[in-house]
């Protein structure tokens, strides 16, 4: 891998529509003055109090963490995703906490082992750090939606990853039970690592009717380590989970990885040359950010709130919403090309992220995230009532 191969960092190509936000002015004080800055996923309210005092009562760390995690965090870990997910039985052993979950999309395929001639599949519409991550191994990156994307193949000739992401970033879209299994059934097949990244599963909108089956019980999106998707086993299957979400960490780089104990243990080992350890306070707010619902239930209906505030705003603009189900995001098209709707936007002091971040296949989407205070949330809603820009 060279620097050279990597994309240049998608955000800095924002700066002129940021620019043109920035200058937004309005007689009518609902509108305000000034950017809402609506193209990150950056959590904008306190991290909660039961998780500060936490990071305090640790804040005395004198030596080294253990680079695996205190055995309490991993059991507590453990517990989260049987009380959470509908996902029993992970194995304490088979956890592992990670400094944010950025970091170890970006570095699993090379903690795996894989190098040039192998290839890390992820969705079409996709964060580019699944991309990067298989450009830092020096695989090949291959962008794929269904698994026939990838013709007959024989283990050697199959993904040695294949990424999955649900609830999507940036679509919003949940994959069911029946999806994850038949994918899990069909890499199991061919000895290819499956691993989800569900950073949003516990924000998610849709109602049970629309969730279905068995789903509607669950309090989050289903999982990839929910039994019906396994079959018991969590053998070549790794969960990536983050914090930062759904209790306002992203501060703290607090995140983990769950699944099959023989991949967890090959990267711990790696880890621990590489002195990839999270922080003892960190993991210590960890196991109380998993350990407690109440403040992720407190967010959620934050969200929901802004959710319900900008949707039909943008909607009354003349946008779509597509897929959505869950996540902070909003998927939203005018039917033209995403740069467009940018500047467009842009004219009205809104900045968002245009959906060609996320593949070539999302060009005519742009991303709307909710991690904006109520206020400008409500900002952004009397812009866009205002009517739309030219």
């Amino acid at each position: 891998m060279s620097i050279s191969s990597l994309p240049d960092f998608p955000w800095d190509s924002l700066a002129p529509a940021k620019e043109r936000a920035s200058s937004f002015v309005s007689p009518d004080p609902a509108q305000g003055e000034g950017i809402v800055d609506l193209s990150v996923g950056t959590p904008v309210d306190p991290t909660p109090e039961v998780v500060q005092e936490a990071l305090r009562d640790a804040a005395d760390a004198p030596g080294y963490p253990q680079t695996w995690g205190t055995p309490d965090l991993r059991e507590a870990i453990g517990q989260w995703f049987e009380r959470r997910r509908g996902a029993p039985g992970v194995d304490p052993d088979g956890v592992l906490p990670t400094v944010g979950s950025k970091e170890l999309v970006a570095w699993l395929p090379t903690l795996l082992g894989l190098t040039a001639g192998d290839t890390v599949a992820f969705p079409r519409v996709a964060y580019p750090t699944y991309d990067v991550g298989a450009r830092i191994a020096g695989a090949t990156p291959f962008a794929a939606d269904a698994t026939t994307a990838f013709g007959p193949t024989t283990p050697a000739s199959a993904p040695k990853l294949l990424w999955l992401n649900t609830p999507s970033n940036p679509t919003g879209k949940v994959l069911g039970v029946e999806h994850l299994a038949k994918v899990v059934a069909w890499a199991r097949e061919r000895g290819v690592v499956v691993a989800s990244d569900e950073c949003y599963a516990e924000l998610d909108w849709r109602d049970q009717s629309d969730r279905g089956g068995d789903d509607a019980a669950l309090p989050t999106t289903p999982s990839l380590l929910d039994p019906r998707v396994t079959g018991g086993s969590h053998e070549g299957l790794l969960v990536v989970y983050s914090t930062s979400k759904q209790s306002n960490l992203a501060g703290y780089r607090a995140a983990f990885a769950a699944g099959d104990p023989t991949l967890v243990r090959s990267l711990l080992e790696v880890r621990k040359h590489a002195g990839m350890i999270v922080p003892w306070p960190v993991q210590r707010a960890l196991l109380t950010a998993v350990s407690d619902d109440e403040h992720v239930a407190v967010q959620r209906e934050r969200y929901r709130a802004r959710r319900a505030a900008l949707r039909p705003a943008l909607e009354r603009w003349g946008l779509r919403i597509d897929d959505s189900e869950a996540g902070l995001y909003l998927w939203a098209t005018a039917g033209e090309p995403s740069r467009v709707t940018v500047d467009r936007l842009a004219q009205r002091g809104i900045l968002v992220a245009p959906g060609d971040f996320y593949g070539a296949a999302g060009e005519q989407h742009v991303r709307v995230a909710l991690t904006a205070t109520d206020q400008r949330i409500a900002m952004s809603a009397a812009r866009l009532a205002a009517g739309p820009a030219s």
